[in-house]
């Protein structure tokens, strides 16, 4: 069951195990889903946030939305997470996915991933690609988003 987390910030901080993150995603199957794991502890991943909000502020959320996975600690949420959202002023839907079975869901996110962060799944319907690692620009990030 999903639930939020009380937060001043623009969109409450929803902890989801994996079968919910899936449920979630699916009202997303019309458009391309950019789904980005991460955590606020990761510097490749941060480094890169900038070019998935850019991406949120280039497209209608009709065209491409970007959920963001957090994999930070639930107990860090209110003394890290949301500080650094706010700092930050992400304005992409953020997730944080509270799942122990990482050896179950890394495989079903994609087999190729090592569970290595930064990792982000570009979807439409059954197109899909994977990329682990952090993005270099903004331009290599949205080159594969408009290839959908």
């Amino acid at each position: 069951m999903c639930h939020s987390v009380n937060t001043p910030v623009k969109n409450a901080i929803k902890v989801v195990d994996y079968a919910e993150l899936e449920d979630y995603l699916k009202q997303f199957d019309d458009r391309t889903l950019v789904l980005n794991f991460w955590a606020t502890w990761c510097v490749p991943c941060v480094k890169e946030l900038p070019y998935f909000e850019q991406i949120t502020r280039t497209y209608s959320k009709d065209e491409v939305v970007v959920v963001l996975v957090s994999l930070d600690f639930t107990n860090q949420i209110n003394k890290r997470l949301k500080p650094f959202i706010e700092d930050n002023k992400l304005q992409s839907t953020i997730l944080v996915l509270d799942d122990p079975d990482q050896n179950t869901w890394i495989d079903q996110v994609d087999p190729r991933w090592s569970g290595a962060i930064p990792a982000t799944i570009i979807r439409k319907g059954e197109q899909a690609t994977f990329h682990e690692g952090a993005f270099s620009s903004f331009d290599k990030l949205n080159t594969i988003i408009q290839s959908f």
